[in-house]
């Protein structure tokens, strides 16, 4: 049975957890007449997610599905055009949905943030997506549709005018507002303790192109550092008088959009640089602020990838926010998040993507990134790329993900500065 002739759209795998009842939530009030099913471990559970959704969810499926039994996933995966998933931490429970969406032929997007995870994704898996036609599309919330769509609509707006190809270019969080959700933290524990028990991994990690589909075809730019310290105005005029330190998930966006570019053919430019940044403001303040974000950082992914796992793990999980847990509906709908992303071209053009979103980024926000991404795997499939495997956010859905953007409360706009 191909794809598109199965009797589901959507399956939301994880709908029990905090962000799959969020993502449950805005799927019930944004997916029409789309197909969906609820799954997860517990139908009990599934149950009481979806008797919270109102009436228009009343009729979706509950699917008995497990991490720890790949058969229920294999079934599941059968039967759907697309699986969106937020069970997690990934490296701990991803590979087996990956697996099993890889040989269904089944569309996959999920949440994470753990580079290595993606790596082992792409190495086991990616031809055979390739194969069956999958899309298996990592990162689809906050990390890492902020910085992939933005250096795509860049890329877009820059090819529009014949302004040559992107080179240095740079994204600035100038606003957030938001906490870390258990899951991202749970993620990042599990980066440290990969990265703490194998040097290969370590490597790996600290190389700018670590998800590349080809390393020898990349550029040799330089180490393209994830922690350093600026002036605003060493990235743009319009940032004169600001200071910037390092975005705690640029590790992990940067070389999504690095795959992004080597996916398209580096349509981007084979020259392009990129590198993210989170302002610290204009104060007296700001310099010392900054500085001390990138030693803080350094410091915390140099002793933690090295040390994470002699730390005795009953007390780092008594202290780390749980996965499944996050922030009261308040604190939820007062987040928000603004990205600013400066690029001057090959010609000596300079443009800026700006997008920004309400919503806690972590959570609220994530989840409408996350079930427009499902939407647009399952509903737009005429305007997705032609390309298939182990992709990336804006190679696998671009320009229609898009278009989706206004209706879901997002915004995205390109500028020419000059």
């Amino acid at each position: 049975m191909g794809a598109s002739e199965r009797e589901l759209d959507i399956v939301l795998y994880g709908a029990t957890g905090f962000a799959g009842k969020l993502t449950a939530e805005y799927l019930a009030k944004a997916a029409g007449d789309a197909r969906i099913a609820l799954a997860g471990r517990s139908h009990d559970k599934l149950l009481a997610v979806r008797d919270t959704l109102g009436e228009a969810a009343q009729s979706w499926e509950l699917i008995s599905a497990d991490a720890s039994q790949p058969s229920t996933l294999n079934a599941m995966a059968a039967r759907t055009q697309v699986v969106v998933t937020t069970v997690g931490p990934y490296t701990r429970y991803g590979l087996p949905l990956v697996a099993a969406c890889a040989a269904a032929g089944t569309d996959y997007a999920d949440l994470t943030g753990e580079s290595m995870f993606i790596r082992e994704s792409i190495d086991l898996y990616h031809k055979q997506a390739i194969d069956t036609g999958a899309r298996i599309v990592h990162s689809c919330g906050f990390d890492s549709i902020p910085s992939d769509l933005s250096v795509f609509a860049l890329h877009r707006r820059v090819s529009e005018d014949q302004a040559g190809e992107l080179g240095d270019t740079n994204l600035v969080v100038r606003s957030f507002a938001g906490g870390v959700s258990g899951g991202t933290v749970a993620s990042m524990m599990e980066v440290m303790r990969t990265a703490s028990t194998d040097s290969e991994a370590r490597r790996l990690m600290n190389d700018p192109y670590t998800l590349t589909p080809d390393r020898a075809a990349e550029p040799e730019l330089g180490g393209q550092p994830d922690l350093r310290w600026r002036r605003g105005r060493d990235i743009a005029p319009e940032l004169d008088g600001y200071w910037v330190g390092p975005f705690v998930m640029a590790a992990v966006n940067t070389r999504i959009v690095r795959r992004s570019n080597a996916l398209l053919d580096y349509a981007y430019g084979r020259r392009m640089e990129y590198a993210e940044q989170m302002s610290m403001g204009r104060s007296f303040a700001a310099p010392v602020a900054a500085a001390m974000a990138a030693g803080g950082n350094a410091a915390t992914m140099a002793l933690g990838s090295r040390y994470f796992d002699r730390l005795p793990q009953g007390i780092v999980e008594r202290i780390a926010p749980k996965p499944g847990t996050g922030p009261s509906e308040r604190a939820r709908e007062q987040g928000h998040y603004t990205v600013e992303t400066y690029t001057s071209t090959t010609t000596g053009a300079r443009y800026r993507a700006t997008m920004s979103q309400k919503g806690d980024p972590g959570y609220k926000a994530t989840s409408v990134l996350l079930g427009e991404s499902g939407l647009t795997l399952a509903m737009d499939r005429d305007r997705l790329s032609d390309l298939r495997g182990v992709l990336t956010p804006a190679a696998a859905m671009g320009d229609a993900l898009i278009a989706r953007f206004p209706a879901a409360g997002v915004s995205l706009a390109t500028t020419q500065l000059g």
